[in-house]
C-alpha cells in the first residue's frame, strides 16, 4: 500500500466517522437520484451488473466516480465488513479524496 493509498483510505475512515459516507448499492443509489452525493466510490472487484448500475445512474446525474481498491479495503477503511459501494455525501471529503485518489 502506497503512502497515498493510506492518506486516501484515513480519510475515507475520517468521514465515515463523520457519518458523510453512505453504503450499499441500493442505497447509494437512491441517493443519487435524490442529488445527495458528492462522489461514489466503486470497488475494482464489484460485479459487472452493479458496475454497469451505478456508473450508468452516476453518468445520468452527473455524480463522479472513481474505481478504487477492492471490497476488503474499502469496507475496512469505514469500519465494516466488504463494502462495494460508497457515497460521499460532504462536498469538502469528496474533493479531497477526489484529489488524494486522482494523484
Amino acid at each position: 500500500m502506497g503512502a497515498n493509498e493510506e492518506k486516501w483510505l484515513s480519510l475515507l475512515g475520517l468521514a465515515a466517522r463523520a457519518r458523510k459516507i453512505i453504503s450499499g448499492e441500493e442505497l447509494v443509489v437512491k441517493e443519487i437520484r435524490r442529488k445527495g452525493v458528492q462522489l461514489v466510490l466503486l470497488s475494482e472487484d464489484a460485479s459487472p451488473q452493479t458496475v454497469k448500475k451505478v456508473t450508468d445512474k452516476c453518468s445520468f446525474y452527473s455524480v463522479p466516480i472513481l474505481i478504487v481498491g477492492t471490497r476488503d479495503k474499502l469496507g475496512g477503511a469505514i469500519g465494516k465488513g466488504e463494502r462495494v459501494v460508497l457515497g460521499v455525501t460532504d462536498f469538502g471529503f469528496a474533493k479531497k479524496l477526489g484529489t488524494l485518489i486522482d494523484q
